[in-house]
């Protein structure tokens, strides 16, 4: 496996045959390049579901959080499928949500995935390029100061926040509507390493009013957005991404809801950290 940077704080761009990924030493390495570049891209590799799902087993134990939402189990058992196409997709809004930055699964009664794993089916004219920030190198470059106020902070993420900005609460699927669950702001690896846990899911904040709430999630987006801590990633058909789930935020350009944009996504399950 050939392994090149794409930026200083985020990213590496691996070279490798499929044969090299799916065996255990090359899950294992992913691993390793997991924790220090939080997003790993893998050009033109074409895995084919069964394949994904058994790169999904090696990196850990498999989690399938959406199953029952439109998508869910399309193509093959334990693979999302990410389209807007109706056939589909009967539930655009929380694709639509989706370019917003935002971490998978936060808003689940389950730890959030480990990590994700996205592969290009069909792609749009335009856009749909993702976009991820590493949320630990942004908390690094962090103040102390703003490192002491956030450490015992606890956040709550739900459905509702994640989709204000395309359309109402009541208009969601009851099911999902009141979906929400609570998290620490700052999340402590048992390697020590701290991550923001934040996103468009962020509904309120403990012991803050709910303008302070909003006002400081969006403001930690836009410092874990910034140029320095994120990468754009510019789609081909077959190539794979995996991300680092609790340590790197993402989000998609806009695209045509007739563009053909597909996308296969499969999960590791998480485990409960050290606030």
């Amino acid at each position: 496996m050939r392994v090149e940077n794409i930026k200083p704080a985020i990213g590496a761009r691996i070279h490798a045959e499929r044969s090299e990924l799916l065996r255990p030493e090359g899950a294992a390495r992913c691993l390793e390049l997991l924790e220090d570049r939080a997003v790993l891209v893998f050009p033109g590799i074409g895995l084919a579901d069964d394949e994904q799902l058994a790169l999904t087993d090696l990196l850990g134990d498999r989690v399938n959080f959406t199953k029952l939402a439109p998508g869910g189990d399309v193509s093959t058992t334990d693979v999302y499928t990410v389209s807007l196409d109706p056939k589909i997709n009967t539930e655009p809004e929380y694709v639509l949500g989706t370019y917003f930055w935002h971490m998978d699964g936060l808003t689940s009664d389950i730890p959030p995935p480990r990590i994700s794993l996205l592969s290009a089916r069909s792609l749009a004219p335009t856009g749909g390029q993702t976009e991820f920030a590493n949320t630990f190198a942004a908390y690094d470059a962090l103040s102390d100061e703003d490192k002491a106020e956030y450490a015992e902070l606890r956040v709550m993420h739900s459905v509702a926040a994640s989709v204000r900005e395309v359309t109402t609460a009541d208009a969601l699927n009851p099911i999902r509507r009141d979906m929400k669950h609570e998290h620490p702001l700052v999340r402590t690896r048992p390697s020590g390493r701290k991550s923001l846990v934040i996103g468009y899911t962020v509904d309120s904040i403990s012991g803050r009013s709910q303008a302070e709430a909003r006002a400081l999630g969006v403001r930690l987006n836009e410092w874990a957005g910034q140029p320095a801590f994120s990468y754009r990633h510019h789609w081909q058909e077959g190539d794979l991404v995996m991300w680092d789930n609790m340590g790197a935020l993402h989000r998609v350009v806009p695209y045509a809801v007739d563009s053909g944009r597909r996308m296969h996504r499969t999960s590791v399950a998480g485990v409960l950290e050290a606030a």
